[in-house]
């Protein structure tokens, strides 16, 4: 049970949401057992296996209708299994990209055709996800990829690469960020749909050797005259990729901020369990008076950006969460988070330091929160243009 309460978002009073959560977490309990993420750890990335279990269970496209093989909810039941994943400490399984990232950019903006294709597939885990954008030396500057997708007959000719991508080595289905009119910026960005099996000219890299995450796989992507078809550009339309893309940006950034504000948390949680069995000077590391300030601060921060999170998924439900608001969230629940991680390594001692314990884990995870889905820089200028 956790150390600390913090307000809930108010759906979590809901009979069949909390039903449902009590299943997602009981699936992870089971399937997921620390044993089984240690394994994960070493290897660098979730096996295949664990994508179609957790398919079979219903915790894949939650919220995809139930015409195209979904499950019918929405994005309440999303968080959950976003928010149930962290709670039970379930590393690298990355659903919330798989469930809220790229799912939606079928469900709201796929052809009827790329709808009934692609979807019931990808809810029971035969397919799984990932989104190729940032290229070597673009980073958050979409616009000025160099990825191309060019007519040839009745496709198109894919040429580039991708960097930093998550899900790269176990995804075979990518939606990739390209441009089929290189002349343009905006205008000339597209959403190319690309199932990796018997892809000619198709080519995972390295994964990458990251300073945190161990379990979650990223890589690089290559592409030499990879063969698209014609009736993958998602939409149909060629040129609306990068408005595509920027209308489901604020649901990516609540996301981030969302897992924020449960590492804030967990990092309080795992923090004041040690302080009160650990002894120092005859007394417990809690009985002393700085250590009690401390986390009272980080509580009462860790609280503020609850309610604030739960503000914005209210928002979000009712169709009015805007891309300044979203920003803001993102920025300032990840900046607080890598504070408040710091602040209970600290606590810790010389045991935080050492990555046997969970805060140690945490201090090397939460950094790129602030740098993916937009690194704060970027959030920064979105809320200035806002003002």
């Amino acid at each position: 049970m956790p150390v600390i309460d913090v307000p809930q978002p108010e759906f979590m009073e809901d009979e069949e949401i909390s039903i449902f959560a009590d299943a997602v977490g009981k699936f992870y309990q089971q399937h997921a057992p620390e044993k089984r993420i240690l394994k994960w750890r070493e290897d660098g990335q979730v096996e295949r296996e664990f994508w179609n279990e957790a398919g079979q269970a219903g915790l894949l496209g939650v919220s995809v209708p139930e015409e195209y093989g979904g499950h019918g909810g929405d994005f309440r039941h999303d968080m959950v299994v976003i928010d149930q994943q962290a709670k039970h400490g379930v590393e690298g399984f990355a659903a919330s990209l798989h469930n809220t990232i790229i799912l939606p950019y079928l469900v709201r903006h796929g052809t009827e055709e790329q709808k009934k294709k692609y979807l019931p597939k990808l809810v029971t885990g035969e397919l799984v996800s990932a989104i190729a954008m940032t290229e070597p030396g673009v980073g958050s500057d979409l616009q000025s990829i160099t990825t191309t997708a060019l007519k040839d007959g009745n496709g198109y000719r894919l040429n580039g690469s991708k960097t930093y991508i998550s899900n790269g080595q176990t995804a075979d289905f990518i939606v990739v960020v390209a441009k089929t009119d290189p002349k343009e910026r905006a205008k000339g960005i597209s959403l190319m749909l690309l199932e990796t099996e018997g892809a000619e000219g198709f080519q995972r890299g390295k994964k990458l050797d990251k300073i945190g995450l161990d379990a979650a796989d990223t890589s690089e992507l290559f592409f030499d005259d990879v063969f698209i078809p014609g009736d993958n550009v998602l939409g149909g339309v060629e040129g609306k990729g990068f408005y595509q893309l920027m209308g489901e940006l604020p649901q990516e950034r609540l996301v981030i901020a969302m897992g924020a504000a449960t590492g804030i948390e967990k990092a309080l949680d795992t923090t004041i369990e040690y302080v009160k069995e650990r002894k120092a000077f005859g007394q417990t590391i809690w009985d002393f008076q700085n250590t009690q300030f401390v986390l009272a601060d980080l509580k009462a921060k860790g609280t503020a950006a609850r309610v604030f999170v739960n503000d914005c998924i209210a928002k979000l439900l009712k169709g009015e969460l805007d891309v300044a608001t979203a920003s803001m969230a993102k920025y300032w629940v990840t900046e607080l988070q890598s504070e408040v991680v710091d602040k209970c390594l600290q606590l810790h001692g010389g045991a935080g330091y050492i990555n046997d314990y969970p805060i140690a884990r945490m201090y090397r995870d939460t950094r790129i929160a602030r740098i993916y889905g937009g690194s704060n820089e970027v959030m920064k200028m979105l809320i200035a243009r806002s003002m």
